[in-house]
């Protein structure tokens, strides 16, 4: 693995670093964005069971609610505005769900950086490689094969190692977006439950 990593050039210390850090966010997502997690199963019913036994949600259910899951602060934003009327429970259900989203995207655009700049770097080791290839040829002109190939297999580790980096991070990255878009979506759907719950039948569209 060293010796790669020296036949690559100095290019390949920060791809290496490249790769570390999208493998780090990437478990990370992965743990942070479990579906059981963000939307625990049966929490809006559970909340709708509270409110129904006891017209109101007291402090200290409003802060378990809030430590439980990204589902339960919004939830717990609409419960905190219940008696204020529909469309306020609605404003701040959207409110608190904009810093949701903030929170689901952590790191993800660090994770689209990487993907952009780890075949660049390939690309510039590339550059090097072939630079120093010429300056090999320059020296020693083209009768020494082991001068040229030290040059030329820089470049072609280089650009392997972007690739490398950069395919499987975009894969990632692009997973990690849609998962967010159908979570967020999701916790949409479970507030509007509840407040239908709270203030009667979904208002049809136009009214």
């Amino acid at each position: 693995m060293f010796e790669i990593l020296k036949a690559g050039g100095w290019v390949m210390y920060p791809i290496l670093l490249c790769s570390v850090i999208a493998m780090t966010i990437i478990i990370e997502r992965f743990w942070s964005l479990r579906r059981r997690y963000v939307l625990p199963s049966g929490l809006t019913q559970q909340v709708s069971k509270w409110v129904q036994e006891g017209g109101k949600v007291d402090n200290k259910r409003l802060e378990i609610l809030r430590n439980n899951s990204p589902l339960g602060k919004v939830l717990a934003a609409g419960l905190v505005n219940m008696d204020h009327g529909r469309e306020m429970m609605k404003a701040s259900v959207e409110e608190v769900g904009s810093q949701i989203v903030h929170e689901l995207e952590r790191y993800l655009n660090t994770l689209g950086t990487i993907a952009e700049i780890a075949p660049l770097l390939g690309l510039f080791g590339t550059v090097t490689g072939i630079i120093r290839m010429f300056a090999a040829i320059g020296v020693v002109g083209l009768g020494n094969p082991s001068a040229l190939s030290a040059g030329l297999s820089e470049a072609l580790i280089a650009t392997a190692a972007g690739l490398a980096v950069a395919i499987p991070t975009v894969v990632f990255y692009r997973y990690f977006r849609g998962l967010v878009d159908e979570l967020v979506v999701s916790m949409e759907q479970e507030a509007l439950k509840l407040i239908d719950t709270l203030h009667g039948d979904r208002e049809t569209e136009g009214n």
